[in-house]
């Protein structure tokens, strides 16, 4: 049953084989719970100091814990498991699969997730201007060529990438470091909202968790698995991105790397890869031939509803764009702009994020928003 895995899996200490362990258990995960501690010990070998918190999560949980997790999972984003018909099966094949994943947004892009029709664009938090440029342009190219795009909706490439899908009329698919209900980093929070609408966030991480570094680092093999191919913009030597460079490898992946400047510390990572036999991505039309139509783009005279159609700042009517507009003024953060305009923070978000895409506005930390001087593109 889906709700004796979701209950195991938020034990502390139980991971893959542990938790495959308990359902091999005679009565599976059921049984499993209402075991004595000594039974369990004997039957799985484990240590004290592996069913210690075992034990305890059991006690503060109670012996009937079923019907509380049944109802906290309604209350929750929707759940993939294992098993599951969407699930893909390329997770289970990772050195350390998920448990489950947390998701909201799109669904029906699920199906082409679990087939691997999507491209991963990953890089460094700091990239350069060409760096950033060519993630926005690679975002909505392959967006326009029907790919749902996977990244990580951090700040720099990753923020770049998602920006040109979504301005392209695409499908972003982010998978976070963090739970769902969490954004980081916080002026992130209407691109977030935005993917959210037009594509999927995808979490393994359940609500509440406790966000720690590793789990940033974590997220890179999951967006390898859901990717037909990986493209890495820019990263130094350190970065996260050349961690899915060498997943991507290992799974037999196209990997493409962007070319930088040779003396550029943001690029160092990057540039190696070209030096191990990446292929070099000069224009993202390369990728498209080496790829051909994503998914979503609907054949020829097939009569499947046209894509969506690119953001613009004409998705707000001019009106409320001027009054925007005139809140910020030279910058303001969003508590400023709702007691200016007597908004939610739910109403602005994504109003807010329709003038960022058009170059009207840049986001900024301590999500603040200011003027883009000239107009044009906000990165």
């Amino acid at each position: 049953m889906r709700a004796w895995w979701v209950l195991w899996s938020r034990c502390p200490g139980i991971g893959w084989v542990r938790l495959r362990a308990l359902e091999a258990l005679p009565g599976g995960l059921e049984a499993a719970w209402s075991m004595p501690v000594e039974c369990l010990r004997e039957r799985t070998g484990w240590s004290s100091s592996v069913l210690a918190p075992v034990e305890a999560y059991r006690q503060r949980l109670g012996t009937v814990p079923l019907a509380a997790m049944q109802q906290r999972l309604r209350d929750e984003a929707p759940l993939l498991l294992p098993g599951d018909p969407a699930w893909p099966p390329a997770l289970g094949v990772l050195q350390r699969p998920p448990l489950a994943l947390h998701w909201q947004g799109q669904g029906r892009l699920w199906p082409q997730l679990a087939r691997r029709q999507a491209v991963a664009v990953v890089g460094t938090r700091r990239p350069s201007l060409h760096g950033r440029s060519m993630a926005r342009r690679l975002g909505a190219v392959l967006a326009r060529a029907g790919w749902p795009v996977v990244s990580g909706l951090a700040e720099g490439i990753d923020a770049a990438v998602h920006r040109g899908c979504l301005e392209a009329g695409g499908a972003p698919v982010a998978v976070l470091g963090t739970p769902l209900n969490r954004v980081y980093p916080r002026h992130h929070g209407p691109l977030q909202s935005a993917v959210a609408e037009a594509g999927l966030l995808i979490s393994e991480s359940p609500p509440g968790t406790r966000v720690m570094p590793g789990h940033f680092a974590a997220r890179n093999r999951l967006q390898v698995a859901l990717a037909r191919a990986v493209v890495v913009v820019e990263c130094p030597i350190s970065s996260g991105a050349l961690h899915s460079a060498s997943i991507a490898w290992q799974q037999g992946l196209p990997l493409w790397v962007v070319p930088a400047d040779a003396g550029r510390v943001s690029a160092l990572g990057s540039n190696r890869l070209l030096s191990q036999g990446a292929t070099p991505l000069l224009d993202p039309a390369d990728l498209l031939a080496e790829l051909g139509s994503g998914p979503l783009l609907p054949p020829t005279g097939s009569g499947a509803a046209a894509p969506r159609q690119p953001r613009s700042a004409s998705a707000l009517e001019p009106d409320r764009r001027a009054a925007l507009l005139r809140a910020v003024g030279a910058g303001a953060s969003l508590e400023q702009l709702c007691l200016r305009l007597q908004e939610s923070p739910a109403e602005l978000m994504l109003p807010l994020l329709d003038l960022e895409l058009a170059g009207d506005l840049r986001a900024e930390a301590g999500l603040c928003w200011s003027p883009c001087s000239g107009g044009g593109s906000s990165e």
